[in-house]
């Protein structure tokens, strides 16, 4: 299969990736046809002024196997919801939930999620979802994560305000390190009142198969919301 065209993929000079590798194994017939057929017609192109939708846009940021994004989708028809993961298999398990669960309130950044975020308007997103991103847990691999004051500085300037920001992890260290990007950004509050604000999920945020790891193997679970404010004077 074909590669994305340039202006799908650009990163900025210096800009360390933030996520791992870009396939596993190569796709069956089936998925294979759904990137080349289905795709195209659901990708957003960078290369054209966007036009915002009717409805309230959310935005998920690296949807893994898609569980999470389909919920949504099928759970809030209203809504608009971009999806963005540069995992080829990902991509295609979302392309097929799609069809089968006849959703037309989905559009997909196969890729970074940065240069997504520098196109969108300001205030456009409603609602974001940074679940369970890759930890990077090696010492001199933490600077890859992707929630980070420059990527919280993306999210702030397209987040309308009052909109919500969810993330999930089952990393403790990164948990800490979200907390103190979070606490540190003008643009963004953390709206807690006890731990149950991040130990619980809540009903309308479904489980994903990186937490059931994360459940197998006893690991915590960070379920945090936190909100856009406008930037203070």
């Amino acid at each position: 299969m074909s590669d994305l065209p340039e202006h799908q993929s650009a990163q900025r000079i210096g800009e360390l990736r933030s996520f791992g590798r870009r396939k596993a194994r190569k796709p069956g017939a089936r998925g294979a046809e759904l990137w080349r057929d289905r795709l195209p017609g659901l990708a957003v192109d960078l290369a054209v002024p966007f036009v915002p939708p009717q409805q309230p846009i959310w935005l998920e940021i690296g949807f893994g196997g898609a569980e999470h994004l389909l919920w949504q989708a099928e759970h809030n028809r209203s809504v608009a919801l971009i999806g963005c993961e540069p995992f080829e298999d990902g991509v295609i398990k979302a392309l097929a939930g799609i069809d089968e669960r006849g959703l037309s309130n989905v559009q997909l950044h196969p890729d970074d999620a940065r240069p997504l975020l520098r196109w969108l308007p300001e205030a456009s997103v409603a609602k974001a979802f940074v679940l369970f991103p890759d930890p990077w847990p090696k010492k001199k691999h933490v600077k890859r994560r992707l929630v980070c004051p420059a990527t919280l500085d993306l999210l702030a300037r397209v987040l309308q305000p009052g909109a919500e920001l969810r993330i999930g992890t089952d990393i403790g260290d990164y948990a800490r390190t979200i907390l103190l990007a979070i606490t540190g950004h003008p643009d963004f509050e953390w709206p807690v009142t006890g731990p149950d604000d991040w130990r619980v999920r809540g009903d309308d945020w479904p489980e994903t198969r990186y937490e059931r790891k994360a459940v197998r193997e006893g690991r915590l679970r960070y379920y945090f919301r936190f909100r856009r404010v406008s930037r203070r004077a």
